[in-house]
Order: C-alpha cells, then sequence, then structure tokens
C-alpha cells in the first residue's frame, strides 16, 4: 500500500503565505500606476556639472552669467537656460531659468590626493540663485562641480 503523507500546521501556513504573497504581487502589476511627470515636486528639475573648458578647469569661469555650454559637462533644467558664474577663487553663482525649485544639492569633483576631498556648502540667494562654495571658508578651491536641483 502506498505511504500515508501528512501535511503539517506549518506546511500550511507556508502555503496560504506563499499564495497570498503572489496574489498580491499580482494585483500590484495588474494596477495601472502612472510615472512621475519630468518635472514635478520631488522630481530632479535640474542639473548643471561645472567643469571650466578643457584644459583650464571652473577657475576660467566668467565673472559674468554665462550659459557657454563649453563650461558645463551636464546641464538639465526644467524651466529654461542654465547660468553660472565665478565670484571668486572657489566661489560661484548658479541659475536655473524659470526653474521654481528651492533645494538644491552640491558636490565637488575635486579633493586632495590622500583622499581628503574637498568640502562644498551651497546657499540659496533671494533671487533664486545658488552661491557655491569650495573648500574652506578661508582657503576656496577651484574644483569642477555638480548641482542638482529639486
Amino acid at each position: 500500500m502506498g505511504k500515508v503523507v501528512r501535511v503539517r500546521p506549518a506546511t500550511i501556513i507556508a502555503l496560504l503565505a506563499l499564495f497570498f504573497a503572489l496574489g498580491g504581487s499580482a494585483f500590484a502589476i495588474g494596477q495601472r500606476t502612472a510615472p512621475q511627470a519630468r518635472c514635478a515636486q520631488g522630481a530632479v528639475r535640474g542639473i548643471l556639472q561645472v567643469t571650466g573648458q578643457p584644459d583650464k578647469g571652473p577657475a576660467n569661469l566668467p565673472d559674468q552669467f554665462t550659459s557657454d555650454k563649453s563650461y558645463f559637462g551636464r546641464v538639465f533644467n526644467c524651466g529654461g537656460a542654465v547660468e553660472a558664474r565665478r565670484l571668486n577663487r572657489g566661489i560661484y553663482e548658479v541659475k536655473f531659468v524659470g526653474n521654481p525649485a528651492t533645494v538644491a544639492i552640491v558636490s565637488g569633483m575635486g579633493g586632495d590626493p590622500t583622499g581628503g576631498g574637498v568640502a562644498t556648502d551651497i546657499g540659496r540667494n533671494p533671487d533664486g540663485s545658488f552661491t557655491i562654495t569650495e573648500g574652506s571658508h578661508t582657503d576656496e578651491e577651484d574644483v569642477p562641480f555638480t548641482v542638482v536641483l529639486f
């Protein structure tokens, strides 16, 4: 005669959990979700990578706002043009023209060879532009940087 297989309560609970997990995933996949609009609140609304012109670095950025792409690596703005200028050694201003976003982060792309890195700060100005300071407030440095606007 055949062998009797006993099903334990733990096996039944595991099978039920698997059934509901798969059913929930199938339900979620079946629901239509709209992707976030490209420039919606919470999305990346602007990116500017300031590199300076080749072989010169960001120190050659003019002291008047420019949107000349030869100074930039990557540029994106939901509102319109992106402009930047160098105010002083290691101090820059960036404008995302027509973009109402108010939150930005910055990352310096330089640093010392020992891996110490460069401190990079960003602050928002009343006119909507952002001031970027690289290095300490007593020893600014001109290094490439990237600003991401949310």
